[in-house]
């Protein structure tokens, strides 16, 4: 219970403390780790019950966070063209899990996964070359 509660501060902590660069960071990740546990429910038997519920939930979580993600983006910036293209990304990979839940099949799902990984690891590397002691996905201690 303590060391929940602590996780959870500190969960907190890093969000107030955060780049706005970060915080998307953390929203890849966050996607990135429901869609992995989506996966995981919808690679177990059929016969297993939960594995509908569970892969549900998760599939719903990532599916928010790409909506949150849609909603950092400022088409005003530059010509706009860039945001307007990962708008449109994004909601494809919307619509993809909501295919992979709707089906129960896990293609479509880990089709974003992939995808999103890519571009989750690009961002960090953005984040890397503009910020030197920026390492792996967080702030070094220094």
């Amino acid at each position: 219970m303590v060391a929940q509660n602590c996780a959870r501060m500190y969960r907190a902590n890093s969000v107030l403390t955060a780049s706005p660069g970060q915080l998307v960071l953390m929203l890849y990740d966050g996607a990135l780790r429901a869609i992995a546990q989506a996966r995981s429910a919808l690679a177990r038997p059929p016969e297993d019950r939960s594995r509908i519920l569970e892969s549900n939930t998760h599939l719903i979580k990532a599916q928010r966070i790409l909506i949150q993600l849609q909603g950092t983006l400022n088409m005003e910036a530059g010509d706009g063209k860039f945001s307007k293209e990962m708008y449109r990304l994004y909601g494809y990979f919307i619509r993809r899990l909501i295919e992979g839940n709707m089906s129960k099949t896990e293609a479509p799902v880990i089709e974003v996964e992939k995808l999103l990984g890519e571009i989750r690891g690009a961002w960090a590397e953005m984040l890397r070359q503009q910020d030197p002691a920026y390492s792996k996905g967080t702030r070094s201690a220094a």
